[in-house]
């Protein structure tokens, strides 16, 4: 599976991809809306866990590439996740920090977005976060989604979730 954006590829990840994952989910600033930085065994069994998702369900997080150079920029993609009590399609995504405010994360998720409606029978998809997380936020509503609930998290204490309907999504890509 690729997706390719004006500036972007998005792909499967391979486990090659561990060094260039590390040094995103390993920083500090990056994670500051998880629990902790992510040490060696948690980014490969991250990668494991998305290997066994494109097996399971057919996507997962992808790696994302920047096309001129060929770098590993982070990820995004669609996987299923428990939103207050539910399990949900959701569209995450994580961005190097040195790529921040490019547009990047919202070109990615509108690709997962379009890629989500047209390839699975989902009618709604989701992206949640901590509440203090307006970046990841921001892309969310960057990608059409609008904010639908504001839930106690035991992980983040406050948690948002935004969506998108299949028929709000209809309708923008007739715009």
């Amino acid at each position: 599976m690729v997706l390719r954006t004006e500036r972007l590829i998005l792909r499967e990840y391979r486990l090659a991809d561990f060094a260039a994952l590390f040094e995103i989910l390993s920083d500090a600033e990056t994670m500051r809306h998880y629990p902790k930085p992510f040490n060696e065994e948690m980014t490969r069994k991250w990668i494991e866990k998305n290997i066994k998702r494109y097996e399971e369900y057919g996507f997962g997080l992808w790696a994302v590439i920047l096309e001129e150079t060929g770098e590993f920029i982070g990820d995004c993609g669609l996987t299923v996740q428990n939103i207050d009590g539910e399990l949900l399609p959701e569209i995450g995504y994580h961005i190097h920090k040195k790529y921040w405010r490019q547009g990047f994360g919202s070109e990615a998720a509108r690709a997962v977005r379009d890629w989500s409606f047209e390839n699975t029978g989902y009618d709604c998809l989701y992206s949640y976060m901590k509440y203090t997380n307006s970046a990841s936020y921001a892309t969310a509503i960057a990608v059409g989604m609008r904010k639908v609930k504001e839930y106690a998290d035991e992980i983040n204490g406050v948690s948002y979730a935004c969506a998108i309907t299949r028929r709000e999504w209809e309708m923008l890509k007739k715009r």
